[in-house]
């Protein structure tokens, strides 16, 4: 019962009973007024403690959350490649949102959890990492170790040589190209009929490069791509069927990377190839590509006193294919080597460099008539 109707209950009509009425209930409502204060402050006080907890999406308040429930998780190692970047201020949280967004962590609440039992919720780092699909918490975490970030991106296109290899290498990492050259030499996971040689069988393609890599386990990389291709296109396989060795398979590959102005060409300048070795007898390659790699040179065109070389790779002199790939062919290259486009292609001519457009031909007569137009282009 509240102090007014305390006085109507007894009847105060005095002027001073009036007087102390009037005060005494303007003391109950200030009592009221900050007991509702103080309710309202505390209510206030424990959702900043609950959002504090709850909603930076920080560490502390994905652990809080992460840790009384049980989370999803995968086993092992994983499989494939990915790339993850931290970003500048990342929160383990973000972290592990991402992790689970390109499904290398089951779970992010997995991460988290992993990332407390290892006591490196500080230790992330901005940078890019070589993540797998598919791993266990704990192994997405020893990877994320600041010492196994990754150097920027490093690409090798198609068709450049060992040595044009070796020497871009060297550039991006430091690692004299000598080094690698005499790593070709060693164990860096070669097939079989390479015979020892890595010509040919460094895939071009875009490579991370963590720090203190060897330029050997570089090179590893880069065949461990070239068998990944190889089995793809069931190479040892398809090349018993069109009746060659894998080593005349990529051998022709290369002459198609390093030939074709473009990737709709590779098709007709493989074409081309065995189309001048099935006739009987073989006619002579005669690609200007292998007569300059002979020589240790670049260009499109041989000159007359060139194509008189007697090296093996000289096709203008030699019958059949040169001993070896004269380049690192692509996927692409690989793939016209060994399904060829269907003709009756005995010659074609880049009738127009510039813009790399090819011309092909059956017919002697016609051929030289697209020499005449190169010629003029050169003039």
């Amino acid at each position: 019962m509240n102090d007014l109707d305390m006085d109507s209950l007894l009847g105060a009509s005095d002027e001073g009973g009036s007087r102390r009425s009037r005060k005494q209930q303007s003391r109950s409502r200030r009592r009221r007024r900050r007991t509702r204060r103080k309710g309202a402050a505390a209510s206030v006080i424990a959702i900043v403690i609950i959002v504090g907890i709850l909603g930076g999406g920080g560490y502390l308040g994905y652990k809080w959350v992460s840790d009384a429930v049980t989370a999803d998780d995968y086993t092992g190692s994983g499989t494939g490649e990915v790339v993850i970047e931290i970003e500048e201020g990342a929160t383990a949280g973000d972290v592990a949102a991402e992790l689970e967004k390109e499904d290398v962590v089951a779970s992010a609440r997995a991460f988290i959890q992993a990332v407390d039992a290892a006591g490196k919720g500080g230790s992330l780092q901005p940078g890019h990492y070589a993540m797998k699909k598919q791993m266990s918490a704990a192994a997405a975490v020893g990877l994320l170790d600041p010492e196994k970030r990754l150097r920027d991106s490093l690409t090798i296109p198609e068709g450049y040589r060992a040595t044009r290899v070796y020497d871009t290498l060297a550039e991006a990492t430091g690692i004299p190209a000598k080094e690698f050259a005499n790593a070709a030499k060693g164990d860096i996971g070669l097939p079989s009929y390479a015979k020892g040689k890595a010509e040919g069988f460094l895939f071009p393609a875009t490579y991370e490069l963590p720090p203190n890599i060897t330029a050997g386990e570089i090179l590893t990389r880069m065949t461990d791509r070239f068998n990944e291709t190889a089995e793809k296109f069931d190479l040892n396989a398809e090349a018993r069927r069109l009746g060659f060795t894998p080593m005349q398979i990529m051998t022709i590959a290369s002459i198609v990377q390093a030939e074709s102005g473009t990737p709709d060409d590779m098709g007709k300048v493989a074409r081309v190839i065995y189309n001048r070795l099935a006739l009987n007898p073989p006619m002579k390659l005669q690609m200007d590509s292998t007569t300059m790699y002979a020589l240790n040179k670049y260009g499109i065109a041989a000159t007359f006193e060139e194509i008189k070389s007697k090296s093996p790779y000289n096709t203008y002199y030699v019958d059949g294919l040169p001993p070896g790939p004269i380049a690192n062919p692509g996927d692409h290259a690989i793939e016209a080597a060994l399904k060829p486009t269907k003709g009756d292609w005995l010659f074609f001519v880049t009738t127009d460099p510039k813009n790399g457009i090819t011309e092909f031909t059956a017919s002697a007569t016609e051929f030289e008539r697209l020499r005449a137009k190169f010629n003029a282009t050169q003039n």
